[in-house]
């Protein structure tokens, strides 16, 4: 039986968030940030409706895990995202110290792995979990930018 609050439970939030960027014209990434099985931050791309390149997901949801906890530190929560860390974000996720990092679809081109980017010695890092349902969002997103141009 699977238990309700686990990995592929989150990232479907966040996989809902994907969603809702992808209605609104933006790469369709989601994330949600979560404390004891508590989602206490969520967002999606707004680059292209923000005008603003730090607009990625984690960006927002770190924001407003931060403004939840009232504090800059991310200690004991899990950052759910549905495409694999970019360096900027994996910079900023390094300095909330968040605990634990878990991704959907890795991106072999500009993700922090194979950027070089860091995140804290402490932070746990899972990638893979939904990776499917993560991979075919972005596809389909960029199929249909694709044909309107």
């Amino acid at each position: 039986m699977q238990q309700p609050f686990d990995d592929n439970y989150f990232m479907k939030r966040a996989l809902q968030e994907a969603q809702i960027a992808f209605d609104k014209g933006e790469v369709p990434v989601g994330a949600v940030v979560v404390v004891e099985n508590r989602i206490i931050g969520r967002a999606h791309n707004l680059t292209e409706r923000l005008k603003d390149v730090t607009a990625h997901a984690e960006m927002q949801a770190i924001t407003a895990a931060s403004n939840f906890l009232g504090g800059k530190y991310l200690h004991g929560c899990t950052l759910y995202v549905t495409l694999e860390p970019c360096q900027m974000c994996a910079g900023a996720l390094y300095w909330s110290q968040i605990s634990k990092v878990v991704y959907g679809a890795p991106d072999l081109e500009r993700g922090f792995n194979v950027m070089g980017g860091h995140l804290h010695p402490k932070t746990d890092v899972e990638g893979g979990v939904l990776e499917n349902e993560a991979s075919e969002l972005l596809k389909r997103f960029f199929i249909q930018r694709r044909n309107l141009n």
